[in-house]
């Protein structure tokens, strides 16, 4: 899967109470944020497999059960899509989606499109049908990063308004120099490190930024890594926090070793052709789309 579609199916699930609290003002009279989120996306690859056994790695979504306040069992679903790209049958999708949801599941469902792409006149959000008397309308949220206001992400103490910031940071990339590239980048990891945020989620989010922010120059690249490592040192050492530093560089290498593990394993047992992609990805504990882009690769 590409870089940017693994940190953003991460990213939503460690910030998801965050999420939904940043694009929901009434979130918390209506979710009952005090019951674990249920991830469904192995339930939504089977209700949208890829065409002709192929995976194109454009686009990440989500399912996610979600209990409401309305009962003690009561929950519904949550469904996130985050488009990078401008596609003319996103909204036809977006409603493909929909009505294998609703089959499966017979459940209220909210659909959500995170747009990433930099088209200016690309807001896909409904899609509809008509026919001899037949007619079809179906709506979904959007938010588009391109316009959301960078004043209002740096003054909002919503976590997940510095993901957005991330974002909108890398779509100025094609315009920017190195430099000011490099520079963009210092000052959000500085204002990450300021705020109050828990220590497991200030190593996702320095994560997120660090890898989706792509610094070519490879002296840019070396010194963000240090000048980082020295403002998380000075930083969490005022705090009485020392372990910090460690544990921020080890959660990102475990992430880095659990997919080079994964991908090992994965060549492994497609080279022994004595498995489905089904099969191989059941054994590694991967989704069947990373089993058949590991496979385009040998």
């Amino acid at each position: 899967m590409k870089r940017n579609d693994i940190l953003w199916k991460s990213i939503l699930e460690d910030t998801f109470e965050d999420f939904l609290r940043f694009f929901f003002p009434e979130a918390d009279d209506v979710f009952d944020f005090s019951k674990d989120f249920e991830y469904l996306d192995k339930e939504l690859e089977q209700l949208f497999p890829p065409d002709n056994d192929h995976y194109s790695s454009k686009f990440v979504d989500k399912l996610v059960k979600v209990f409401t306040k309305e009962g003690q069992e009561e929950w519904i679903l949550v469904h996130i899509e985050v488009q990078g790209y401008t596609d003319p049958h996103f909204a036809d999708r977006m409603f493909t989606y929909y009505y294998r949801i609703w089959d499966r599941y017979r459940k209220r469902t909210t659909a959500l499109a995170i747009l990433t792409d930099d088209n200016k006149h690309y807001y896909p959000s409904c899609f509809e049908q008509s026919f001899l008397g037949t007619s079809l309308r179906f709506e979904f949220n959007i938010l588009k990063v391109l316009d959301q206001c960078d004043r209002k992400l740096a003054e909002s103490d919503n976590v997940f308004a510095h993901i957005l910031t991330t974002v909108k940071i890398a779509l100025k990339s094609k315009k920017l120099s190195d430099k000011d590239l490099f520079d963009l980048k210092i000052q959000l990891a500085r204002k990450l490190l300021s705020e109050k945020i828990s220590k497991p989620k200030i190593a996702k989010l320095m994560k997120f930024l660090k890898f989706y922010v792509v610094l070519n120059d490879p002296f840019l690249s070396a010194s963000y890594s240090q000048e980082v490592y020295n403002l998380t040192h000075k930083t969490y050492t005022t705090m009485g926090i020392d372990e910090a530093v460690i544990y921020i560089t080890r959660e990102e290498a475990k992430e880095e070793v659990s997919l080079e593990k994964d991908t090992f394993f994965t060549k492994n047992l497609l080279n022994a052709n004595r498995f489905s992609l089904e099969e191989i990805a059941e054994l590694v504990g991967v989704p069947v789309a990373f089993v058949q882009e590991v496979k385009a690769r040998l």
